[in-house]
């Protein structure tokens, strides 16, 4: 259990994850907060890593620092994909054993799951076949990190839990059209279409993929809650356990952003669907305690206001 006093490092505090997890332990009263930005600390840096954490000496750790990106990114970085989210997750995690640190959130992805898979996709299905090529650099780093965890609770009695989100969005998200994931470059792609006045929208794909998605609210409040939560697995599912189509999201979000606007949705074949379908099993979760609890409506308008206030250029 996390003391309100005890000293607490969330890495990647800036980030989408990380921001909103400081959120959740902020309104839950938690103060003593290790916060450095990338240019305070490089996390790529094993020696500055395991100084900082031997200097500080926090209780608690959660990782949302990572390299993450959409389709295109990830096609197009690869190398930097495995090597960065390689170096960076394995530098914290070994330097908080090494500095006596038990407990530990490390944040995977959905992504880590076979292209194919069963679904809903249950904790077991990891490494039953073949990933999906677009963010199989992505994934393998992550699946590299999750296992690592497992190692380190296997040989050494830690108490490091990793968690695997379905697709994040929210405040402080990445809204670069090429350069992000779904919903935040669907959001950018509408408020551009609604200030100039448009009528049509264009997709990668032929909209058929289907998603599941989560607010990042929901996720931050996850990880707090298995922080404190004693659990015989170190894998566990965070999502909503119910998915949509492209086509079905991108309708709902236009719904919530130009409700009375009718807006012609055009499909760009020559780009990658990504993964056929992809929805989480939270049995487990639930069978914790923990479920989600914001609805898109609510999520999406949230995420629109913040992302209002921080426009893209």
């Amino acid at each position: 259990m996390i003391n309100l006093k005890s000293k607490i490092y969330v890495a990647g505090h800036n980030g989408l994850v990380g921001s909103a997890i400081v959120r959740e332990l902020k309104k839950k009263g938690y103060k003593n907060l290790l916060l450095r930005s990338r240019t305070e600390l490089d996390l790529k840096n094993q020696r500055k890593v395991y100084n900082f954490i031997k200097t500080n000496k926090p209780k608690f750790i959660f990782i949302a620092a990572a390299k993450v990106g959409g389709i295109f990114s990830n096609l197009k970085f690869k190398a930097e994909y495995i090597y960065d989210n390689l170096i960076i997750q394995s530098n914290v995690i070994n330097s908080a054993y090494e500095n006596g640190v038990k407990d530990l959130i490390f944040l995977g992805s959905s992504c880590v799951y076979p292209k194919k898979c069963k679904q809903p996709i249950k904790e077991n299905y990891l490494l039953t076949g073949p990933l999906e090529t677009t963010n199989d650099a992505y994934a393998i780093a992550k699946i590299s990190g999750l296992k690592l965890c497992q190692s380190y609770n296997e040989q050494y009695k830690t108490n490091y839990k990793c968690l695997m989100p379905t697709n994040t969005f929210g405040p402080n998200d990445n809204y670069n059209v090429q350069n992000s994931h779904f919903i935040p470059a669907l959001i950018n792609k509408i408020h551009k279409l609604k200030k100039n006045n448009k009528n049509h929208l264009t997709l990668w794909g032929d909209g058929t993929p289907k998603r599941e998605i989560i607010y990042v609210d929901d996720l931050a409040e996850a990880c707090v809650f298995f922080m404190n939560k004693k659990t015989k697995h170190n894998l566990i599912n965070i999502g909503t356990g119910k998915d949509f189509t492209i086509n079905e999201l991108t309708k709902k979000i236009l719904e919530i952003l130009i409700p009375k606007k009718k807006i012609r949705i055009r499909y760009d074949l020559s780009k990658p669907n990504g993964t056929p379908r992809k929805v989480l099993d939270v049995t487990l979760a639930k069978k914790y305690g923990w479920e989600s609890r914001w609805n898109l409506e609510q999520a999406i308008t949230k995420t629109y206001e913040a992302f209002l206030k921080k426009e893209p250029r």
